[in-house]
Formats: C-alpha cells, structure tokens, sequence
C-alpha cells in the first residue's frame, strides 16, 4: 500500500489569530518535500499541527492519513499511526534512559493497538536491532544508557532524534529545522545519518533553512510558505535558488502574502514586548 499524507485547506489559529491561511499539501510515502519560507511564515506550525500539538486551533480544512480523519486524534494516536516529527528544541526527560524509551516507543508504533501495561518487544530481539541501527549511525552504544536528552550537547539531541527515527520507521517524518544550531560538519552528518537510515521508506517533510541538510535528501518537492501559504512549489532547483538568492522574488512575486507575513511578525514582536 503506498501511504498518503494529505493537507486540505488548512486553516489554524492561536489564541483567535489566523496563522495558516488555506495550506495544502500532498505527500506520497517515499517522497521528499523541504518546506521553506522567511521568517513567521508558518512553517513550523504546519509540522507542529501536522503532529497533533494540542496548542493549535484548526478552524477549517482537513488532515488526513491514508484516507483516515487524523482531526480528532491526539499527538499520541497520531504517533501510533505513523507520524514522527523532530523538534527544533527536544525535551530532556531525567531518570529514563534511551533505550528504555525507544523500546516503549517502538513497541508503541508497531502494536497501536496495545494497552499500558502489555507486554513490549522481547528485550532480546529490540537490543539486537537497537544495536544494528547505532552502529549503521556509527553511535556509541554508551549513548543508549544515558537518560533521553539531558546534558546532550545540541548534536546530541539531533543524532537522539535520528536514531528514534531509525527505530520507529514511520510513514511520515516531520524535521523541523534539524540543523538548528550545529555546525557545518554535524549538519552534513545528520543529513547523511537520514539518508542512511532509509529516506525511499517514509516520506519527509524536511523544514529547513540550510542547504547541507539537503545535500544527501534532494528533494522531489520544494514549498514555499509565506504568510501562512503554500505559495509555490517546484524541485530541488527552487531550494538552490532560495538558497543563492533569498525570498525577494518571492515576495515581490506574492504581495499579499507577502504583507500578511509581516503582519505576523508584527504580532509576534508585540506579544514577546508585552512578555
């Protein structure tokens, strides 16, 4: 079965404030799409109520998971169906070491349909692929006993995160701005780790503002987001010339929404003032 992604009409808001304006978007399974755009133009939110994030209000429009109404289930069900998505800014989670949560994750995903409490992969079978997936990533199994992200060094909690990504396999991965923070040598690592782990078997929706994340995951698609749309959509020669030359030309090709993203980011300077 080749497994569908699909956005319809989306419009979101946040505390009775539009912030996406009509998004639509179609990903086949296999498929590579980078999301990119200036500044508050609505790209994280997208990933963000794509994955279930309980701070978003969608007032009209429809997500949909191989035809299935994805409107009503929460991040957790969305993640039992298939939907991953890495955070710009994960959270640590002391006392619980990786390989503890990966297993509960994993056996999760893979048995959506089990009750707290049910029994998890059979230890011996999840070390054996734990260990397989870390020495594919070229990771030292030392990580796998450390508790989930804390004290990691910002590289750390990338490769944390492509490592869950490794395990889960799911079919459809959201990053949001993976290379955040890192240097050039880790971005072209993380980027490297992904396509190792197997891009043809999930579709990616890759939000990013840095070409070396793309460098081994070319994408099929590029988007283009300003003030909370779709504007356009080409290959991967749209992410080089964003790349080169910045978003004037799209900007001066989109004036409204164009004017709409400033407005946004004028709400957003105003509500940090006012905090």
């Amino acid at each position: 079965m080749k497994h569908v992604l699909k956005i319809e009409n989306l419009h979101v808001s946040v505390n009775g404030k539009p912030i996406l304006r009509g998004v639509n978007l179609e990903m086949q399974h296999g498929s590579t799409h980078a999301l990119m755009g200036p500044n508050g133009s609505g790209k994280s939110t997208l990933g963000l109520v794509i994955a279930g994030h309980p701070g978003y209000e969608v007032t009209e429009g429809l997500i949909s998971l191989d035809g299935v109404d994805l409107s009503d289930m929460e991040a957790d069900g969305r993640a039992r169906a298939g939907i991953f998505m890495a955070f710009q800014r994960p959270v640590s989670v002391p006392g619980v070491k990786m390989a503890d949560f990966l297993r509960h994750a994993t056996t999760n995903v893979r048995r959506p349909d089990r009750k707290e409490g049910e029994e998890l992969i059979p230890m011996r079978e999840f070390r054996k692929e734990l260990k397989e997936k870390m020495e594919q990533l070229r990771m030292d199994p030392e990580f796998a006993r450390r508790y989930v992200n804390e004290g990691f060094s910002g590289g750390e909690m990338k490769r944390a995160e492509i490592l869950q990504l490794a395990m889960l396999q799911p079919k459809f991965a959201i990053l949001d701005e993976t290379d955040s923070g890192l240097d050039a040598d880790a971005v072209r690592l993380a980027s490297a780790s992904i396509a190792e782990i197997g891009r043809e078997k999930m579709g990616l929706l890759i939000i990013t503002h840095h070409d070396k994340l793309l460098e081994h995951n070319p994408p099929d698609f590029t988007h283009v987001m300003l003030g909370g749309r779709i504007v356009e959509t080409g290959g991967v020669e749209l992410a080089q010339e964003l790349y080169s030359k910045g978003y004037e030309r799209i900007r001066n090709a989109y004036p409204d929404a164009d004017r709409v993203n400033q407005e946004m980011l004028s709400d957003e300077s105003a509500e940090v003032a006012v905090g």
